[in-house]
């Protein structure tokens, strides 16, 4: 029906925007802005400061954080204005992305164009983008109490979750277009829900590569320096706190990962989910080595959400009739 294709593009156009903002919060880190921003204004920060004396007044609050104290002492006004930027540009984009989603909605509810047995799973990606405003103020709130970073931890919830409010909606838009899945083997289907737990079990561990700064540790491909294990992984719980041993792991698990998701693509005769696997890993492998540079830094992770849209796909066409 018309109006399905008008909601499927919508579901499609919302979920290129969270696309986006990913690149836009990989910018943001990247680039260190992230906790420019002190204030947690849901209304009236989606403006910018207009004048000399809202700039001074943000810039006072800044000077307060402890990321200006222990990293940024004696930083001046043009050079905060630069990381302020992105930072609000990154709420900003959120912001849009809830209007995007949240002002057709009613239309659509209002006017009865929703499909049947959609109008709650619509409202649970209304619900999920609320949690993820929230995430994100959780996420900035564990870098101003007394360290100069955020939580590694929060920071992987907030990517995690976008990648769940992305998933979903390509999963809903896919729904609705594939009326007539395909037959297929348990074994395949089992072997695609694997292949998708590796991608985000490589996912979180970026995560925390990118919270601890673990891709500045070790810029060498494919020893770590002269080692292959490198001697600080000493404990099993060191792969979720100590920087080295975090990216030891992003490493190995990224590699196992692309193996997973080439024999996946291999069964499927997914030449377009090999490419984009092998790309991933390149990816990955130039942001390292040229000690997390924002472009391939910011392609990486772009990689990460086209790489998910691909595998959304095609578990959408092999689910269950």
């Amino acid at each position: 029906m018309k109006h399905h294709k008008v909601i499927i593009n919508w579901l499609f156009f919302t979920a290129f925007m969270v696309f986006a903002m990913a690149v836009i919060g990989a910018i943001t880190r990247l680039t260190e802005s992230g906790l420019s921003m002190v204030e947690w204004r849901p209304l009236i920060g989606a403006l910018p400061p207009l004048n000399e004396a809202e700039w001074l007044r943000v810039f006072t609050l800044y000077q307060q954080s402890p990321e200006y104290q222990k990293t940024n002492i004696g930083m001046e006004l043009s050079e905060f204005k630069n990381i302020f930027f992105w930072e609000w540009f990154h709420r900003l984009w959120g912001r849009l992305i809830g209007l995007a989603y949240a002002l057709p909605l009613p239309y659509f509810w209002v006017r009865q164009q929703i499909p049947e047995g959609y109008k709650l799973k619509f409202f649970i990606g209304l619900v999920l983008g609320g949690l993820q405003g929230v995430m994100g103020w959780y996420m900035v709130k564990s870098g101003l109490v007394d360290r100069p970073s955020v939580s590694h931890f929060r920071l992987a919830a907030h990517l995690g979750l976008a990648f769940i409010i992305f998933s979903y909606l390509l999963w809903l838009a896919f729904s609705l277009q594939n009326k007539a899945p395909e037959t297929s083997s348990f074994c395949l289907k089992r072997h695609a829900w694997v292949t998708m737990f590796f991608i985000a079990t490589t996912i979180i561990w970026g995560a925390y590569v990118a919270g601890l700064d673990a891709g500045l540790v070790y810029n060498s491909w494919p020893k770590m320096g002269t080692y292959w294990i490198p001697p600080e992984l000493q404990s099993i719980m060191h792969i979720f706190f100590d920087p080295v041993s975090v990216q030891f792991t992003h490493r190995w698990v990224a590699m196992l990962t692309g193996v997973i998701v080439l024999s996946f693509a291999y069964r499927i005769k997914s030449f377009v989910l090999m490419s984009i696997v092998l790309l991933q890993v390149g990816l990955g492998i130039i942001a390292l080595l040229s000690q997390v540079s924002i472009i391939p830094a910011a392609m990486h992770q772009a990689g990460a959400f086209i790489l998910i849209a691909v595998m959304i796909f095609h578990l959408q066409k092999l689910r269950s009739k």
